[in-house]
C-alpha cells in the first residue's frame, strides 16, 4: 500500500507561500491599523458616533483587503491565479469579508460585552486577536478556494477550451499533474 509523503519540496514551498502570505498581511495590518486609529480618533469616535470604533473597524478592514488582494494576486498566489479576474476577486473579497466578521466579532464582544472601551483594549482585541483568527481563516480558504490549481484546472473545462480566453483544459491538467508530481512522493 502507498501512502503521500511530505517532501522537503513540499514543506519549503508551504513555508514560502506562507512566509509571503505573512509579508502580504503586514502590509494590510499597517493599512488597517492607521485607518483604524486616525477614523477612531476623529469622526468615528466613540465621543462623537456611539458605534463609531465598529464603523472605524469596518471602513479600515475594507481599505486593507484591497491592499491583501493586490499583494496575495500577484505575489503569494501567482502561480494560481485565475485568469477569471472578477470571480477570484468576488471571492477573495467574500473570504476577507467573514475574516472582517471574525475581527469584528471580537471587538463587539470586548468593546460592548466585556465592556473593554479604551483605544488600547479596541486594539488587542480587533487587531490582535481577531487578526490571528481571521488571518488562519482567510489563509485557509486563500490556499484552498479562492487560488486552489484544483480550481484552476476544473474551470476551463466547465466553461468549455479556449471559449472564454483560459488555458486549454489539456494544458492546466498537464500543469497541474506536474505539480503534483513535484510535491508529492509516494513509498511502496
Amino acid at each position: 500500500m502507498s501512502r503521500p509523503t511530505f517532501s522537503r519540496h513540499r514543506v519549503f514551498a508551504f513555508a514560502a507561500q506562507l512566509a509571503k502570505f505573512g509579508m502580504v498581511g503586514l502590509v494590510g495590518f499597517a493599512v488597517d491599523i492607521t485607518v483604524f486609529n486616525l477614523l477612531r480618533a476623529t469622526i468615528f469616535s466613540p465621543e462623537a458616533l456611539a458605534s463609531g470604533p465598529i464603523w472605524a473597524k469596518v471602513v479600515s478592514t475594507i481599505l486593507a483587503i484591497l491592499a491583501n488582494w493586490v499583494g496575495n494576486r500577484y505575489w503569494t498566489f501567482s502561480k494560481d491565479r485565475r485568469s477569471q479576474t472578477l470571480r477570484e476577486g468576488l471571492e477573495f473579497f467574500a473570504v476577507s469579508l467573514v475574516g472582517m466578521g471574525i475581527g469584528l466579532a471580537c471587538l463587539w464582544v470586548s468593546h460592548y460585552v466585556l465592556g473593554y472601551t479604551s483605544v488600547l483594549a479596541d486594539n488587542i482585541s480587533s487587531n490582535v486577536i481577531g487578526l490571528l483568527l481571521g488571518a488562519i481563516f482567510r489563509f485557509t480558504l486563500y490556499r484552498y478556494w479562492v487560488f486552489s490549481p484544483s480550481r484552476q484546472a476544473a474551470a476551463p473545462a466547465s466553461a468549455g477550451a479556449g471559449a472564454t480566453g483560459t488555458v486549454p483544459t489539456s494544458t492546466a491538467a498537464l500543469r497541474l499533474q506536474a505539480r503534483a508530481d513535484s510535491e508529492f512522493v509516494t513509498e511502496r
